[in-house]
């Protein structure tokens, strides 16, 4: 599968989703799409992290807990390791673009799955318009 048919999910468009943005239908669209095999869904565990971090320091441990539970029930794969090439490609992000080490990986996890990138999050912004990752933009 190709960028077509594979999207790297960052903390924006989650967060985004569950707090029922003005994107959550889209989301939501992509997620029924993933259940039903016809995309391939990616988040890396550094941003589920983000997101339960900011769940927690926002709204306490009760509902980090449930946001927790409730994201490792979508139908997304969970890239629970950091591979060598992963690692080099988010290293490297980081050191040529304004861009924090997390979605760094976000980037580079989108490269490497040749997945488009879920963001809303203007810090992607000169990565996309270098041609380095292709991005789906939500707007909140």
């Amino acid at each position: 599968m190709s960028e077509k048919n594979s999207f790297v999910f960052d903390s924006f468009a989650l967060i985004g989703y569950l707090e029922n943005e003005k994107f959550a239908q889209e989301i939501e669209d992509i997620l029924i799409q993933g259940k039903k095999g016809q995309l391939k869904l990616f988040l890396h565990l550094i941003h589920l992290g983000e997101i339960y971090y900011i769940t927690l320091r926002e709204k306490g441990p009760d509902i980090a807990d449930l946001v927790y539970l409730r994201i490792k029930s979508l139908p997304i794969r969970l890239v629970d390791h950091i591979s060598e090439k992963l690692l080099l490609n988010a290293a490297t992000i980081k050191a040529k673009y304004p861009i924090s080490y997390a979605d760094s990986f976000a980037a580079a996890l989108s490269i490497i799955n040749e997945a488009t990138l879920l963001t809303g999050d203007n810090e992607f912004m000169p990565l996309e318009k270098k041609g380095i990752v292709k991005i789906k933009w939500l707007i909140s």
